[in-house]
């Protein structure tokens, strides 16, 4: 009796599930982001030790960050990735230390600080970044380029979704 009572408060503090979820499609997708997403997180950590031997798996996506954006606060770098300053500040130390990234005064605040990648980290990021883009372009030889097109563009779309 005591464990379904406890069913029924689960049920009744759990939000109702949004109409249509349990259909093919989006049973489908569940399953296929979970599949990609834990292929990412394989593939992030042979990045990060492709850049560097001592790299954290969590601190490739930074570098890569820095790459398409360029130099950048640690609060910016911070709320981009989803994590607090101190993580930030333990990440980018690190950084530092492997000489990937380096800090300068920024010129709009005297307080605050730019990070930016170190020429050494510039060349391995975009090493990594072309052997991984080389990576998929063999594996998806067989694709018709409009639709890796049409690929990349439906994630993108999924990815603006997300954000909101």
């Amino acid at each position: 009796m005591h464990e379904q009572g406890h069913r029924d408060e689960e049920r009744a503090d759990s939000p109702e599930p949004a109409p249509g979820v349990d259909r093919p499609g989006f049973l489908a997708l569940e399953r296929e982001l979970t599949v990609l997403l834990r292929r990412a997180r394989a593939s992030q950590g042979e990045m990060a030790r492709a850049v560097h031997p001592d790299l954290e798996p969590s601190a490739y996506g930074l570098l890569v960050r820095l790459d398409e954006c360029g130099r950048q606060r640690a609060t910016e770098l911070a709320a981009y990735i989803g994590v607090g300053k101190a993580t930030m500040s333990r990440q980018l130390r690190a950084l530092e230390e492997l000489g990937l990234v380096a800090r300068e005064p920024d010129p709009a605040d005297g307080r605050a600080w730019l990070i930016t990648l170190t020429q050494e980290g510039h060349a391995r990021v975009r090493r990594v970044r072309e052997a991984r883009r080389a990576r998929y372009a063999g594996r998806l030889a067989d694709w018709d380029p409009a639709e890796v097109t049409e690929l990349a563009r439906l994630l993108n779309q999924l990815n603006r979704g997300m954000e909101n």
